[in-house]
Formats: C-alpha cells, structure tokens, sequence
C-alpha cells in the first residue's frame, strides 16, 4: 500500500464510521464527516496533509499525490 491510498482508506474509513454513528448514536456525528470533507478539499488545493505526514513517518513509500 502506498501513501495516496493509505490517506484515502483512512478518509473513507473514518467518514463511514461517523455516517454510521451519527444513524446510531446522534446527528453531531456528522461533523466529523465535514471535517475529513474539508481536510481533504484543503489538501487538494495546498498539498498539505497531516495523515500523509503521519503515514511518511511511519515508513510508507510515496505515491503521485502526497511527495
């Protein structure tokens, strides 16, 4: 796995988590969901991304969208 697709399964997974707690649980859930929406709309503008920096860390190798 390299680091676009690492960043993007952890979206992906972190927005149905909040999808499915916000059906379970409360509707504030859904803030969660925006807030991965904006972090990656930011990060497609400015190339910043702090889980891509986390995943580099953690020795993951690059792939074209996260260098």
């Amino acid at each position: 796995m390299n680091l676009d697709r690492a960043v993007l399964a952890l979206a992906g997974t972190i927005t149905l988590l909040s999808a499915l707690l916000a059906t379970l649980v409360s509707p504030w859930w859904l803030l969660l969901t925006a807030f991965v929406g904006i972090n990656l709309l930011q990060s497609s503008i400015t190339g910043f991304c702090p889980a891509a920096i986390i995943f580099k860390a953690l020795g993951l190798r690059s792939g074209c969208a996260f260098r």
